[in-house]
Formats: structure tokens, C-alpha cells, sequence
């Protein structure tokens, strides 16, 4: 399957693997490219010397193309762009933030950047600062998904830019790629589905956790870590959504966030004064992360929450990248087919 997305990655087939913290690990972007998707390495936990050691390591299990993903709005994000730009990496993924500096560093030596986008004015801005496709992320997504549901969303944007989308938040078969398609994008990023692959190193109890709920069982708060999020419903997770944190409790978890993200106190507490409005928001960053950490890594939902989509209601079992990969591909031509007669 060709597209405008395999074309400008150099990849065999329109999947890619999103960047999840402490789930898109050098060993499952090197799987994810290794079956001709496009795996993006997650950089948000990663110190600027770590990342560095994860992309020289993706390149000892894979030669073929990979990313890396930045959240330009956390601390230390920047430094994390400039280790991935330095080191050449093929594809660049922004979010959170004005990533024209990105562009034209990455262009510079050939790279492809690709700007994650959840409304139609980030998606136009993205394109006018040379963004070469979209990440389009609509609300059914794990994380920090948009207010709009893909079904309208991609087609929206799809609509009004130039540039290739790739859809995500809802995709985790065939059926989704066909109907990404259909609505306008060329390519779709499958988080949920990759988190539990046999190659993912989220924890076995948290992917069981996954098979057993639906669709239903997640909640979309602003409230975990600062920004709209989509997470696993557990008792722990209805706990921590319900409401914000005061303002004291924010400020001392803003100084906790320092140490999880590696930077030193000083340099964040500047950052917070330079934007008083992103206190909360780096608060309950440092509030979300051993949570987070919790249930990803040691797989406790009685104290972790677990970032999730709601396609966890389609996934039904623990499967290798590869499988993944050959099954989206051959459910969509079957779903093709299908539908040709009725469309006679």
C-alpha cells in the first residue's frame, strides 16, 4: 500500500508507532520500522544523554527510517530536539509548541518533520511553518487527544491543508486504516494497539488489563497531568481525575517535576516564572508520572494510571509488531472488497 505518507517517510506501509513514554522504547520503534511502519521513539523521560544512547541504539537494531518524538511545552524538550537534530534522525515529531526551528534544522540535512495537531488553526500554522505532514489526533485517542472525534476531525483538516494527515485515536485494525482512507488521511499511527504488542514493554498485568475492558472504561480529564488526557478508568484513575490540585499542592509538585524530567530546580522554577499560567500544568506533570510510571512499568493500577485509547475495546489479544502490521494490511484489502459491490 502506497501513499503520500510512505512516500515522504520511505517506509513500506502507513503505520506508525506514536512516541508513549516508557512504552515506545528503542526496541519497539526498531520493531515497528523493522516491519515497514514508522516507530518514534519517546523522549519525554529521557535526559538529553539518554536520548542520544536510544537513537544510537534504535540504529544498531534497525537501517530503516524511525523518529523521534518531542513535547516542546516540557522542560527540557528543546534539548532533547537539538540531541535528535545533531544526530540526524530521519523524522521529527513536534507538539505543544512552535516548531519552525525544528523545520529548518531538520530540512537542512534532509530530515522530515511531522507536527502533531488536534484543531484545524494548528494544523494550518503547522503547515505555514514547513511541517512536511500531520499527526492528527482526535478524541478516542490515549493521551492528550483533541476535543473532536477523527471521524470529523480528519476529514476537517484533511480538507484544508495541503500536506499529508495521519490519523490517530481510534485506529487499531484494518477496518480504521480503510476508513482513515476514506477520510482523507494517508497514513494512520496505532498507540493502543502497539502498547500491546508482544515487543512493548508495558507491563503484561497492565495489557491484560487492556483485553479485559471496552471501549467504555476510560475517562478524559483535564485533571491528571494538566492537559486534556485519555486514561485507563480504574479506582485509582476515577481518584485522580476528580479534581484539580489547589495552588500549594501545584507548587510543590512543580519542584518534584524537576527531578523526574532531569533538570535542575532552578532552571524550571525560572521557566514557571517566565509562564505563570503553566504552574499548574508542570505540577501536575510531576504529579502524573510516577502514576503513570506505576502502571506502565510495574503494572499496579491500584496506584498507577494508565494513559489508553478507547480502542482498547478492539483489542482482543497480545500479538507480535509484525502480526500487527500484516493484519491491519490484509483486514483493510478484505474490507475493500467487501464494499466494492455496494459502491457499484
Amino acid at each position: 500500500m502506497k501513499t503520500r505518507i510512505t512516500e515522504l517517510l520511505g517506509i513500506q506501509h502507513p503505520i506508525l508507532l506514536p512516541g508513549m513514554s516508557w512504552i515506545s522504547t528503542p526496541e519497539l520503534v526498531a520493531a515497528v520500522s523493522n516491519a515497514g511502519g514508522l516507530g518514534i521513539l519517546a523522549s519525554g523521560p529521557l535526559t538529553p544523554a539518554q536520548t542520544r544512547a536510544a537513537i544510537r541504539q534504535i540504529r544498531a537494531l534497525t537501517s530503516k527510517p524511525f523518529g523521534i518524538g518531542v513535547t516542546l511545552l516540557m522542560p527540557g524538550a528543546k534539548e532533547n530536539a537539538d540531541v535528535a537534530l545533531d544526530e540526524q534522525v530521519p523524522v521529527i515529531n513536534f507538539s505543544l509548541g512552535k516548531g519552525d526551528w525544528i523545520v529548518q534544522r531538520a530540512h537542512a540535512y534532509g530530515g522530515k518533520v511531522i507536527a502533531t495537531v488536534v484543531s484545524e488553526k494548528h494544523a494550518l500554522s503547522a503547515q505555514a511553518i514547513g511541517a512536511d505532514a500531520l499527526l492528527v489526533t482526535g478524541h478516542e485517542a490515549a493521551a492528550h487527544g483533541g476535543d473532536v472525534t477523527s471521524l470529523v476531525l480528519v476529514p476537517a483538516i484533511a480538507g484544508k491543508v495541503t500536506i499529508p494527515v495521519i490519523a490517530t485515536g481510534g485506529f487499531a485494525d484494518g477496518r480504521g486504516l480503510l476508513a482513515a482512507l476514506a477520510l482523507g488521511a494517508e497514513g494512520i499511527a496505532m498507540g493502543s494497539r502497539f502498547a500491546t504488542s508482544l515487543e512493548s514493554p508495558l507491563h503484561q498485568a497492565t495489557k491484560q488489563a487492556v483485553l479485559e475492558r471496552s471501549e467504555q472504561d476510560t475517562i478524559y480529564s483535564k485533571n491528571f497531568d494538566g492537559i486534556p488526557a485519555r486514561v485507563m478508568r480504574t479506582p485509582r484513575s476515577l481518584k485522580a481525575t476528580r479534581k484539580p490540585m489547589n495552588f500549594f499542592v501545584a507548587s510543590w509538585q512543580a519542584t518534584k517535576a524537576a527531578k523526574l524530567i532531569g533538570q535542575p530546580v532552578w532552571k524550571v522554577m525560572i521557566g514557571m516564572l517566565a509562564m505563570l499560567d503553566k504552574v499548574k500544568l508542570l505540577a501536575y506533570f510531576g504529579a502524573s508520572v510516577p502514576r503513570l510510571q506505576a502502571a506502565t512499568i510495574h503494572g499496579d493500577l491500584h496506584q498507577g494510571v494508565q494513559f489508553i485509547g478507547q480502542t482498547q475495546g478492539l483489542i482482543n489479544d497480545v500479538v507480535s509488531v509484525e502480526t500487527i502490521i500484516q493484519r491491519t494490511l490484509a483486514e483493510a484489502q478484505a474490507q475493500h472488497q467487501r464494499l466494492q459491490p455496494l459502491l457499484r
